[in-house]
């Protein structure tokens, strides 16, 4: 049976773990950064009138829910932060008691969420397919796929931190600051992929 850390004090977020993750972070990026400047060269190259042709095919509304979900798994995220940061690695009551969960619960539904995004996200692509956008059909298939699909490389590499860290939890004798501290810096990379999302889906389905 797990046990828990004094709730009196918090990990201390200045670490090298978390320093390394947001220069890590950085590098992620910049990597990001050249891919809106591909974006918007192709667009600007191909002419409005081909670009308007092109995202006439995506459909607005599935992405704009599948992007909700993604966003709300932040506020998911967060409140797993802050149960790490009291050291309550689990729920301390019923599970509708949504006040007395703790970092599993919290994390497991964020993971829940991020899945749902990458579900999302496969269908999305099939339905394109069906439709005739492919990776190899047009420059703006190119962009699109390699915009969005290294995006959703990156949350699925998010969904197995997630992983990972409730395992390590589960196995762990004891939850305290290494454990706690491990969880803050899982969230920073999760926040990332958001914030990165909510750019790309702004600059690809709503600016035409």
């Amino acid at each position: 049976m797990t046990t828990y850390a004094s709730p009196t004090t918090k990990p201390n977020r200045p670490n090298l773990v978390a320093v390394g993750t947001i220069v890590w972070l950085s590098s992620e990026l910049m990597f990001f950064a050249a891919l809106f400047a591909m974006y918007f060269t192709t667009r600007a190259v191909q002419g409005p009138g081909v670009w308007a042709e092109s995202t006439g095919m995506l459909n607005i509304p599935f992405s704009a829910t599948n992007t909700t979900v993604l966003v709300l798994s932040s506020v998911t995220c967060q409140y797993g932060v802050f149960a790490a940061e009291r050291f309550q690695a689990r729920r301390a009551g019923a599970l509708w008691q949504l006040s007395k969960w703790g970092m599993r619960e919290w994390f497991a539904l964020t993971f829940l969420m991020g899945a749902f995004f990458i579900g999302g996200q496969v269908f999305e692509y099939a339905e394109l397919v069906h439709e005739g956008l492919t990776i190899s059909s047009s420059p703006y298939g190119s962009v699109f796929y390699l915009t969005t699909g290294f995006h959703g490389l990156h949350v699925t590499g998010g969904l197995i931190a997630f992983l990972i860290l409730l395992i390590r939890v589960f196995r762990a004798q004891k939850f305290g600051h290494s454990q706690a501290t491990t969880a803050i810096v899982v969230s920073y990379y999760w926040h990332f992929v958001d914030i990165v999302w909510i750019a790309l889906f702004t600059a690809i389905y709503l600016i035409k």
